[in-house]
């Protein structure tokens, strides 16, 4: 149990800078309108702004005491053109190799976006291959409900002088 307590904190530091991918803070402000963008007859629009976030570390099932792998709670309380809560659940991984990590997470957004009211889910895929970092964040297909049914996108994660925020871009059937 006592190696499980040394690598887990390493587990976690590698998560914590695997979620921002090194990536600078976002350059342009978020703004009350959303800003198109036309590729094809398809109308991209941009949602910006910041997120706080706890993790929390879960009990693992696994009884062999393999410290290489790891589960966590999500929670958000995401601010800007998204306002929104989130929850969700994280998976990790570890390995004895510096700067190389991974994990997946599930998570149910439920708020306002450019304010049109729903919930949706967002799926991610990280991995770090020797410090070489690499993040997928998806809306789910078909997740959205409510003003958001049809909603599809991907996200992008900053993280600033301890900061995080986000650049969401999505696409939304047209309101008739």
């Amino acid at each position: 149990m006592k190696n499980q307590t040394v690598v887990r904190p390493a587990i976690f530091a590698c998560l914590c800078l695997s979620l921002g991918f090194g990536r600078t803070a976002l350059s342009r402000t978020h703004s009350q309108n959303p800003t198109p963008t036309q590729k094809g007859a398809v109308v991209t629009t941009h949602a910006t702004g910041t997120f706080d976030v706890k993790l929390t570390p879960q009990p693992s099932e696994d009884k062999s005491d393999d410290a290489t792998l790891g589960r966590m709670t999500i929670e958000k309380q995401i601010h800007g053109d998204l306002e929104a809560t989130s929850k969700g659940q994280m998976l990790t991984a570890g390995t004895p190799v510096k700067g190389s990590a991974g994990y997946v997470a599930i998570e149910r957004i439920s708020g306002t976006l450019h304010g049109r009211t729903g919930t949706f889910i967002l799926q991610h895929t990280g991995t770090m291959n020797r410090g070489a970092l690499q993040l997928s964040i998806t809306v789910v297909p078909a997740s959205g409900t409510g003003q958001l049914t049809g909603l599809t996108g991907k996200m992008d994660i900053q993280i600033a002088g301890g900061k995080h925020s986000y650049d969401f871009a999505y696409t939304l059937p047209d309101s008739h």
